[in-house]
């Protein structure tokens, strides 16, 4: 039964806020130079997280007669998982190459 209290407040204090998005160093750059592009990759993911959501936005809205645009929600959605994908990638080589 302990066990559970336990896992309750790990779950509590998991979803107390985001965890800490600190870039890695990357060795060899200038602290400023690493700083700035490990921050550009976050914001490139949650740029492909705004573009997906507002493709899931349009494609609620749009209209679904024969004569809309259908096509257009999945392009800001496919955009925006490429731009989500691109970023993840390019995040975990150069983690592997700083570790």
């Amino acid at each position: 039964m302990n066990d559970m209290f336990t896992l309750a407040g790990d779950l509590i204090v998991a979803a107390d806020g985001i965890p800490d998005a600190t870039p890695t160093k990357i060795p060899g750059l200038s602290p400023a130079i690493s700083e700035i592009f490990g921050y550009g990759m976050w914001l490139m993911i949650l740029a492909g997280v705004g573009g997906t959501g507002y493709g899931v936005f349009k494609l609620a809205v749009s209209d679904k007669s024969r004569g809309g645009g259908g096509s257009e929600p999945f392009k800001w959605m496919g955009g925006g998982v490429a731009c989500i994908l691109l970023a993840g990638s390019l995040i975990t080589i150069l983690n592997g190459i700083a570790a």
